[in-house]
């Protein structure tokens, strides 16, 4: 599913990276992991295909599972900081989302940062964006969505597909049943169409 309104919200939010200015590669990213199941499948997935990701991680999850966290690194995947505790930015302090930001930050070190339901003010954003590059997407899968069919799921995806495309998977358990689905065959599209998966690099 591309997001709706991009260029209103590329305005709105001028600090964002919705899309990356690149010819052949395709840009798949990962938020909430690590997971214990989901994060190594993942990675196997992933060698298979010779395709590179960014996975935003969340502090929390990091600490409990360091393990996967070094893996996720030692594979050459890109890492980002996805806030501590996966805090909603709308209707919180800017002191108390920066704080959450930062705690991650300490364990997290990366120069890119996604805010967790896409839910974040223009003050926090800007505040984050003298820190991070605030990497968003132009196509979201929706793999969270318990009701989407996974053959809906992957049909989002395949459907917007271009050059510079950042696409936006969910590394949970609440979201492998789809994204277990649509992986696989989005990395034989990308692979079709002679594009490259790669991370994230600005």
């Amino acid at each position: 599913m591309q997001v709706k309104g991009f260029n209103l919200l590329g305005r709105i939010y001028p600090d964002m990276v919705w899309r990356i200015d690149d010819s052949e590669g395709v840009f798949l990213t990962f938020d909430d992991g690590p997971t214990p199941g989901v994060t190594e499948w993942i990675l196997t997935t992933l060698r298979r295909y010779n395709a590179k990701a960014t996975f935003f991680v969340l502090g929390k999850n990091v600490e409990q599972y360091p393990d996967l966290y070094e893996k996720i690194v030692a594979e050459g995947h890109k890492i980002g900081n996805h806030t501590y505790s996966h805090q909603k930015g709308w209707g919180m302090s800017l002191e108390r989302y920066l704080e959450d930001v930062d705690f991650a930050g300490d364990i997290i070190h990366t120069e890119l940062f996604r805010p967790p339901y896409a839910q974040i003010t223009p003050s926090q954003c800007r505040a984050v964006a003298q820190r991070y590059k605030v990497v968003m997407w132009d196509i979201i899968s929706r793999d969270y969505n318990t009701h989407l069919p996974s053959k809906e799921c992957v049909k989002g995806v395949l459907k917007y597909i271009r050059p510079g495309s950042i696409i936006a998977f969910h590394d949970s358990e609440k979201a492998f049943r789809n994204m277990s689905y649509a992986l696989p065959r989005t990395l034989e599209h990308i692979r079709n169409l002679g594009l490259v998966a790669k991370a994230i690099e600005l």
